[in-house]
């Protein structure tokens, strides 16, 4: 960065930079730092008679100082919340040289630098749990100036780090200045683990995939697409890793699970990113059914685990997860919810009806696209080119889609195992290609190779984790449960 582009403040830092090498401290040390103890540990399990945190090492980021004469506040946020430390001139620089305290404390150190502390736990006497410091140590000097958030007695927010843009982009700011910020990522990793640890104990095997792939197989969507240069072929980035994990089920494994990535090349909005994290479980001799139960179950049980009671509130809504669920077919939902019998329609009637609704449609779309449900299970077997056909109507599949608040949380099937069958419905999807449809399937024939080895019966499920985590955390955009969204670049610094 060229000195012209740093504003006061960070040249001021720089200078103190300087400063602190010709004093001989090191504002990057690579030695490591012992830590012992988080804020955490020390406010859940300090106990005055027992003296329990009386040589504790903490290590964070100073975010408030209070300098007096002798003796000194600062608040020190390390990855589990604040802590106060109480800093006297005398406890850190015991000798005659006084530097330390001085200059480096009161001078040379911003908020944002990252320090040491050796010390004990204690309470002020206005009754504050602290930790007095007998050392302090530089870990790392901070170069750019932190916005500064405040929170008047009444609870509002000042000067906040809230611009969604900004945000999203420094996420390592937003981290460190609003800490809510941190909860949801650890409740999205609490989310990935329940479920983890739910299949596991289900018998079922966790497994990875390929994310590059000769075709984009296992749901309609647009890939993106990149070349491999030793074997000079195109490659696309995965839509979907179904085809795969059901040929392991044709390999003889009766329960196989993957959190991938996945990547579709389309429209971005708050609930849509490019790419994603979905959960996809494949269990042998199963149906759709038994489906329902076990996500019923699993979903009471994350949430639960999350925040400590199946009711979460979403929006305005409270939704209650406890199992069961409604469950409705997805021509009655049509029915009861848009007033129209779509049963038996054909496409150019479905095109009418649309229409009449003011449904938008694309001359493309073929007539599982022109049904786009609200809720729930049996869709036209157009809509479903992996899913075995129900078992009391042909016209149908045996899937269901789990909406939660009018989002799509979960989709699932009795998986198609005829590879005669699926041959066919490839073919039809490999029309609506033809016909323009950019989102349809490619046809894997290795795939169909795979099915005529025969694959027992199965049932599948996908679910997205970013949006599981935006139900279970209250989140209204996809944004704030991913770390790193995507953004248009932007270089200028």
């Amino acid at each position: 960065m060229e000195q012209a582009q740093l504003n006061e403040q960070e040249l001021g830092r720089r200078e103190s930079l300087a400063r602190l090498r010709e004093l001989g401290i090191e504002p990057y040390p690579a030695a490591e730092y012992p830590v012992n103890a988080s804020s955490e540990d020390i406010k859940e399990g300090y106990d005055e008679s027992k003296h329990n945190f009386d040589n504790v090492c903490i290590a964070g980021r100073i975010m408030s100082r209070r300098i007096m004469g002798a003796a000194s506040f600062m608040e020190l946020q390390d990855d589990k919340g604040r802590i106060q430390v109480y800093v006297k001139r005398d406890e850190i620089c015991p000798g005659e040289d006084k530097t330390l305290y001085n200059t480096v404390f009161k001078k040379l150190l911003d908020i944002g630098d990252i320090v040491g502390i050796t010390g004990f736990a204690f309470i002020t006497q206005t009754g504050q749990l602290s930790v007095h410091a007998k050392s302090l140590t530089v870990l790392s000097k901070s170069l750019r100036v932190l916005p500064i958030v405040k929170t008047d007695a009444d609870g509002t927010v000042h000067d906040g780090f809230s611009d969604p843009e900004l945000r999203y982009r420094q996420r390592y700011v937003d981290l460190i200045v609003n800490p809510q910020v941190r909860d949801v990522f650890v409740k999205r990793a609490k989310i990935i683990s329940t479920m983890r640890e739910y299949f596991n104990e289900n018998g079922c095997l966790e497994v990875e995939t390929p994310i590059l792939q000769s075709i984009p197989g296992g749901a309609t969507a647009r890939p993106f697409i990149t070349h491999h240069n030793a074997l000079d072929i195109p490659l696309y980035l995965r839509i979907d890793n179904v085809l795969y994990l059901k040929r392991l089920i044709v390999g003889g494994f009766s329960g196989v699970y993957e959190f991938a990535k996945d990547f579709r090349n389309e429209g971005m909005d708050k609930t849509h990113n490019p790419e994603f994290t979905c959960m996809e479980i494949y269990v042998a001799y199963k149906d759709y059914l038994w489906m329902m139960e076990f996500v019923e179950k699993m979903l009471e049980k994350i949430s639960v685990a999350v925040n400590g009671t199946t009711k979460v509130t979403i929006g305005e809504h409270t939704v209650d997860f406890k199992a069961p669920y409604r469950r409705l077919p997805i021509l009655e939902a049509i029915k009861q919810y848009a007033g129209v019998d779509v049963k038996g329609m054909d496409v150019e009637q479905l095109r009418a009806t649309c229409k009449q609704l003011n449904v938008e449609i694309e001359p493309s779309m073929g007539k599982g696209k022109l049904i786009d449900p609200t809720f729930i299970i049996d869709y036209p077997v157009e809509m479903s080119p992996l899913t075995k056909r129900h078992r009391n109507d042909p016209t149908l599949t045996e899937r269901f889609e789990l909406f939660v608040c009018g989002k799509e949380l979960a989709n699932a099937y009795s998986e198609l195992n005829d590879p005669i069958d699926q041959f066919e419905r490839f073919e039809e999807q490999a029309k609506l290609k033809s016909g323009g449809d950019d989102e349809a399937m490619f046809i894997d024939m290795d795939f169909v190779r795979a099915l005529a080895y025969g694959m027992p019966p199965t049932s599948g499920l996908g679910m997205g984790i970013d949006r599981l985590t935006m139900f279970m955390t209250g989140q209204t955009t996809i944004q704030d449960v991913l770390f790193f969204p995507q953004m248009r670049p932007k270089t200028s610094l």
